[in-house]
């Protein structure tokens, strides 16, 4: 519990390979409550990084070994996407526009302004938060769909479909009464207040 808390507190990895700039960075989170953290290099980045830790990356485009971009676009293609804002002394448009096809929050020139970053920084939170929050309830609606009984997933289906009792009684050779106790069960066990909402559960697991 006390892991899970921790990587629930947002950190802020800053990957410059300017010391100066890490530091710096690095003073500018921790002076408004913020974690942080820095390395030099996305590698050294890997060998520490944990990767269900809260937060968001600030990240220059220029480093040695894989660059920020190319890093950047792995991450979004990965299992575990971050919230990434990226910083750089030499930003132009095509690599601007490269960045945000790949899911970055924010794209900022150095020397970069603290309140710019500072906002930005707070929508990858916001960013990183939701996706975790969306993965987490997601991952709880599975775990309710594989307690349904094989005549309950039927049922559902034929539920969303707009289905009534007494036709899905007709389709499943089964008494009007049997299918209201197991389309009951069904809706408590998906905790689905309406078809409506049973729809909109149901289309979030696929």
């Amino acid at each position: 519990m006390i892991h899970d808390r921790k990587n629930r507190q947002p950190t802020v990895i800053v990957i410059d390979d300017d010391q100066s700039v890490r530091e710096a960075l690095k003073g500018l989170f921790e002076s408004v409550g913020l974690a942080a953290e820095a390395h030099g290099s996305v590698k050294d980045f890997i060998a520490a990084d944990d990767p269900e830790k809260a937060g968001c990356i600030v990240l220059d485009i220029r480093l040695p070994g894989q660059s920020g971009l190319e890093f950047q676009e792995a991450l979004a293609k990965s299992d575990l996407p971050r919230s990434v804002v990226l910083i750089s002394a030499h930003v132009d448009v095509p690599m601007a526009v490269r960045a945000m096809k790949a899911g970055a929050i924010d794209v900022l020139s150095k020397p970069v302004r603290e309140q710019d970053l500072l906002d930005a920084v707070n929508r990858a939170i916001a960013n990183d938060a939701a996706r975790r929050d969306e993965k987490a309830a997601k991952a709880a609606t599975q775990t309710r769909y594989v307690t349904l009984t094989e005549r309950e997933r039927q049922i559902m289906t034929l539920v969303i479909a707009g289905k009534l009792n007494k036709q899905i009684a007709a389709e499943l050779q089964l008494a009007e009464p049997t299918v209201k106790i197991h389309r009951g069960h069904m809706m408590r066990k998906m905790k689905a207040t309406s078809v409506a909402h049973l729809v909109k559960i149901v289309g979030s697991l696929f």
